[in-house]
């Protein structure tokens, strides 16, 4: 006892930083790039957080014709020109007032659908549209109450969004013939 043990007593080299993290540049990369798998992931921020919007199109019974992905924050309708392309050109198109844009109703004209879309509060010139057939947009509404049902859908399990896709997709497939 009392006794002297060697090398306890060593000397600790000096640091550069007076905090003892073993390496002293962790944190976040400086490079201006975003992370590699972002890009794929169709997640994006709105004001509920992160999360992925449906767009899709259905028929007159409310079955789900075409769909997309996107994150949350893009707005409708960019992907609505892209969804109707993708499609043969319907006699009407029914959405809300997210769709009320110049460009998707001269979109709509050319292609021979009547836009049935509710005018924004805050457009000066309002176009016409026929409420009565406009009542029928429950029937969308129902649509994706029904794609909800599933809860690997309206929990978005999948990381990437070619698989969320894909059970969204096969959940559709599986409503059309409930």
């Amino acid at each position: 006892m009392g006794e002297f043990v060697p090398q306890t007593r060593k000397r600790r080299a000096k640091r550069a930083h007076a905090d003892d993290r073993l390496n002293p540049r962790q944190g976040a990369p400086l490079r201006k790039r975003r992370k590699r798998g972002e890009q794929k992931q169709a997640v994006g921020r709105s004001r509920g957080g992160r999360n992925t919007k449906i767009h899709a199109l259905s028929d007159a019974k409310g079955r789900l014709i075409a769909l997309l992905l996107t994150g949350g924050e893009a707005h409708d309708c960019p992907v609505a020109e892209r969804l109707l392309k993708r499609t043969k050109p319907p006699k009407r198109v029914l959405g809300d007032k997210a769709y009320d844009s110049a460009e998707l109703r001269d979109v709509l004209n050319a292609c021979g659908a009547k836009p049935v879309i509710p005018n924004r509060s805050n457009r000066n010139q309002p176009f016409a549209f026929n409420r009565r057939l406009y009542k029928l947009r429950w029937r969308i509404e129902a649509a994706f109450n029904r794609l909800k049902d599933f809860r690997r859908i309206a929990t978005r399990y999948d990381r990437l969004a070619r698989n969320y896709l894909a059970s969204v997709c096969l959940a559709a497939a599986l409503i059309w013939w409930l």
